[in-house]
């Protein structure tokens, strides 16, 4: 049961810490028997597994958009997810520091970006990548989400899974054998705790560096330090508004941005150099790079800076759709980048010397101070993407378990995947703020930016090649016609941001470093509540036991006792009935699951099962997520009591669910604390790191409207 915290002083407490030798010597301790207790199949049961099968049905099938509202997410996009990216023509030619340049270094330069933005950006990402999402999200999470749908991972560090023996047969997880190199694969992965630990770890990492990006994108706004504060406040305080008004301010920006650009280009390319394009031509990358060697290799990581923001555009996926994403950058944002670079290269061709302010020079004079202020406008948009891509990280993290619990707020009733979270937005705003004092807007903070990003595109092109093999069963030369050149690719840029490291780029990765030890530690964490959970359940006939055995009091009246283990009796029940030598005549275990739907319909939203011990069922109830959680109301009880009087077989069981009703409901709430009684390291993770990561994040139904005068909380302590 995972712990529930309440301020409300009316709330009763019961805590009680559990001791291995708890009770007087006559009792015999079934909560803390050491061994693994594995319950015999129950036919009663197996409405409890129809009933967790239902929790997964709505997820099996990608929702549909209409054209019409497509093109509508397309338009958003612009102002959400491709600031970032669109805003890349300022820096790139700049941070170069080419000197010497010849016309044959420019366009080499402008074939690097060109050919860069079309195979890591267009190719890969929006080709092929975004169609390895989770049902409409997207992101290193999301990838391996998808995986563990095909793949049963049963290692301690492994996210969570919920995967149980009923789900063998559900087309939500594909059994199907596919080819033998793909059987010895997922049979590898499925048999080797190893490399289940090391891809968790991989997406841990990638995860956290996302993050480590988003906190230093609005950093980088290159103004002064005090308006650069204000500015970051005032887009922090605005994420409160949601996707769909964010996007409605900032999308007339970047289509502005868009059309001046092009404008712009267009004009450089027939002043200048009207033949700029025949850079096209990978051959000019060969000479380039035949010509100046570790200079090519050098510039590698200032070409890169035209493709950061493109991992947010398949982590902001859940905010809108595939389909959207893949109109607005082919059809907009592409188009708009080639010619904007193409116009610089053709200026920078006859005015060389320029190339440190190279974006800012090729400006016609008439429309500087015009296109200052729509650069300045469109670098605050361009650290939304990154945010944005937090919350969604944030939202897949907290779905699998392995981020402490925090708000999430769903700003949309038609997209599930537009949210937004008010502690993870100022934590963000806390980070940008102390990077930009500290570091003054310095050059060590312009250097820092898209050091991660390659790592991430690098775990992400490792990520789909296993979704190419296991899941879409790819043939082996096409997935290495994918893996192998990304790789090459990717690893080249890679080597070349290594030298960003000691200027500054460390940040990042220190930032990383921050997010990854909490997620670390939740997920150990959370690993050792299940192991032991998993341990102590108690079997049905050990519950049978208990309650004969200590000639329990059988209370009139109806407990609803919440708990999140979705098989078994959990041992906080045991402990519950052994301290307290009582419980109700009718004893509902309630687990609350959210589903990523707007709503829910009533008749299928409680779903009840028996479990096979007189007076005990089980219950699974569904939110959609804008659905109401109040259970202070009559409805709720007489609801569940219709669903109880249905599974009952007899006149007289019928009699005693009456019976308990008329006397009133009673709730029941857990608070679990970990205690590590081996080894320093597990000591200073559970009681220290997780401990203090459980007291200070959101109860696990903190959501739920529980009556106070009728809730009662009952505490345990799990001895590891």
């Amino acid at each position: 049961m995972e712990d529930v915290k309440s301020n409300n002083s009316s709330i009763k407490n019961y805590d009680i810490e559990s001791r291995s030798n708890l009770g007087d010597s006559n009792r015999i301790d079934l909560c803390n028997n050491s061994r693994r207790v594995v319950p015999e199949p129950v036919p009663a049961m197996e409405t409890y597994m129809t009933v967790m099968q239902t929790y997964q049905s709505p997820l099996t099938k990608a929702k549909e958009y209409p054209p019409m509202q497509t093109l509508l997410l397309a338009y958003q996009s612009l102002g959400v997810v491709y600031g970032d990216l669109a805003t890349s023509p300022v820096n790139v030619f700049s941070s170069t520091r080419l000197t010497n340049l010849t016309e044959d270094d420019l366009l080499g330069t402008f074939s690097l970006i060109f050919w860069t933005l079309t195979l890591l950006v267009l190719v890969k990402y929006v080709f092929i990548v975004l169609h390895a999402n989770d049902h409409g999200e997207g992101g290193t999470f999301a990838l391996y989400s998808y995986l563990c749908r095909h793949i049963n991972f049963q290692s301690k560090l492994s996210i969570h899974n919920v995967r149980m023996e009923s789900d063998e047969s559900m087309a939500y997880y594909s059994q199907k054998s596919g080819s033998s190199r793909r059987s010895k694969t997922k049979k590898f992965l499925e048999r080797s705790s190893t490399a289940q630990n090391v891809l968790t770890f991989v997406v841990l990492l990638g995860t956290c560096m996302v993050i480590g990006d988003g906190a230093l994108t609005p950093a980088t706004c290159d103004h002064v330090v005090f308006m650069s504060v204000i500015m970051l406040i005032a887009l922090f305080t605005f994420q409160r508004c949601g996707t769909s008004k964010v996007s409605f301010c900032f999308t007339p920006v970047m289509l502005l941005w868009f059309a001046t650009n092009v404008s712009v280009g267009i004009y450089n390319i027939l002043e200048y150099y009207p033949s700029v394009l025949k850079a096209i031509s990978p051959h000019y990358i060969v000479k380039f790079v035949s010509r100046n060697g570790k200079t090519a290799w050098n510039l590698l990581g200032a070409v890169f800076l035209s493709i950061t923001g493109a991992e947010a555009m398949f982590a902001d996926l859940g905010h809108f759709n595939k389909r959207a994403i893949q109109l607005a950058f082919s059809f907009v944002v592409y188009p708009s980048l080639v010619l904007s670079y193409a116009g610089e290269t053709a200026y920078l061709v006859r005015y060389p010397e320029n190339i440190n302010s190279a974006y800012y020079s090729s400006l016609p004079k008439p429309v500087y101070w015009p296109m200052f202020v729509i650069s300045t406008l469109a670098a605050v948009v361009a650290s939304q993407s990154m945010i944005s891509a937090t919350f969604s990280i944030v939202k897949q993290s907290l779905a699998l378990g392995c981020f402490p619990r925090v708000n999430i707020i769903h700003t949309s009733s038609k997209h599930e995947g537009q949210i937004y979270s008010p502690e993870v937005n100022y934590i963000l705003m806390i980070l940008c703020v102390t990077l930009v004092l500290g570091f003054k807007g310095g050059v060590e903070l312009a250097n820092a930016y898209g050091v991660v990003v390659i790592w991430v595109m690098i775990i992400t092109t490792f990520l789909t090649a296993l979704v190419m093999l296991i899941i879409w069963k790819t043939n082996i030369i096409l997935i290495l016609a994918f893996f192998l050149p990304y790789i090459i690719i990717e690893g080249c840029f890679m080597t070349s941001l290594l030298n960003k490291i000691p200027q500054g780029g460390w940040v990042p990765f220190a930032i990383s470093a921050f997010f990854l030890t909490i997620m670390l530690s939740w997920t150990y964490g959370r690993s050792k509540k299940k192991e032991y959970e998993a341990d102590r359940k108690m079997s049905l006939p050990d519950l049978d036991q208990l309650l004969s055995s200590y000639s329990t009091y059988r209370a009139p009246g109806i407990c609803f006792f919440f708990t999140d283990l979705g098989n078994g009796i959990p041992p906080i029940i045991c402990h519950y009935i052994q301290h307290t030598n009582s419980v109700r005549e009718i004893l509902v275990i309630v687990t609350v699951r959210t589903l990523p739907i707007k709503t829910v319909l009533v008749e299928e939203r409680y779903n009840v099962g028996k479990t096979g011990v007189e007076g005990f069922y089980r219950c699974l109830i569904q939110f959609g997520y804008k659905d109401s959680q109040s259970m202070e109301r009559d409805d709720f009880v007489t609801l569940m009591i219709t669903k109880l009087q249905d599974q009952a077989e007899s006149t007289s069981e019928k009699r005693k669910i009456d019976a308990a009703a008329e006397r009133g409901p009673i709730f029941v709430l857990g608070r679990t604390i970990l205690k590590a009684n081996n080894g320093w390291f597990a000591r200073f993770t559970i009681e220290y790191l997780y401990r203090f990561l459980q007291k200070n994040s959101r109860a696990a139904i903190s959501a739920l409207q529980i009556p106070p005068d009728k809730t009662l909380q009952v505490g345990m302590v799990y001895e590891i």
